[in-house]
């Protein structure tokens, strides 16, 4: 058994994190279990444990935008492994995940057995995703691109670009940030040339790639 593991706890559901707690608390010998309600917080709480031994991430964490919040902590915390806890189940959300650089993809949905299953395997420096999933990536050469450009970015300017993308103007974002609109002005001068456009517009369809969406394929399960 894992001893005294880190865990990150990403998700905005009250709720469900004190399910996970419990569950985690159960199987697990004396986690030390850490909690984040959006990005802001999970931020913070990455930085603050850096030798967190997983972060299991909800895909809708406000603040962030589908794969976004994934992408930026594999490519600034690579050491800490990565799983979706969600209730998505599609193959191709599932797939997508991989491609991103999750270390496993658990439906909220899983039984008790299975979730154990899913974290001492993730815990371990396995992989784990659900049976018959299709090892072939899925992701498009676009989605990959606009992931790799924000990979990028600082964490401020990150932060920055999740707010463009939901539509806040500089001033809000300065406002929101305690910053200048001129602080603001320089980091999108940064965004636009490292996602290699030049408007707002694009820069928020840029990101919307890598949204979420619900989708009825089952093509990617083999029987």
């Amino acid at each position: 058994m894992v001893t005294h593991p880190c865990i990150i706890i990403a998700d905005d559901h009250p709720l469900f994190r004190s399910a996970l707690s419990t569950t985690l608390s159960r199987e697990l010998d004396q986690p030390v279990l850490v909690e984040a309600e959006d990005f802001n917080s999970l931020q913070s709480q990455v930085e603050s444990h850096p030798s967190a031994s997983l972060i299991l991430l909800d895909l809708h964490m406000p603040g962030a935008e589908g794969f976004s919040a994934l992408v930026y902590l594999t490519s600034h915390f690579p050491q800490i492994p990565v799983m979706i806890v969600s209730a998505h189940e599609e193959p191709e959300i599932i797939r997508r995940a991989m491609d991103h650089g999750a270390c496993g993809f658990l439906p909220k949905s899983a039984p008790i057995e299975t979730m154990s299953e899913a974290l001492l395997t993730a815990l371990k420096g396995g992989l784990w995703v659900p049976e018959g999933l299709s090892q072939a990536p899925i992701a498009n050469d676009d989605e990959l691109d606009i992931a790799e450009a924000l990979a990028n970015l600082t964490p401020q300017q990150f932060r920055v670009a999740t707010m463009v993308s939901q539509g806040l103007l500089n001033k809000q974002i300065a406002f929101e940030l305690n910053v200048t609109e001129a602080t603001i002005k320089a980091h999108m001068t940064e965004i636009f040339r490292k996602l290699g456009v030049h408007s707002r517009t694009q820069a928020a369809v840029a990101i919307g790639q890598l949204a979420v969406h619900p989708t009825n394929s089952v093509a990617d399960f083999k029987n």
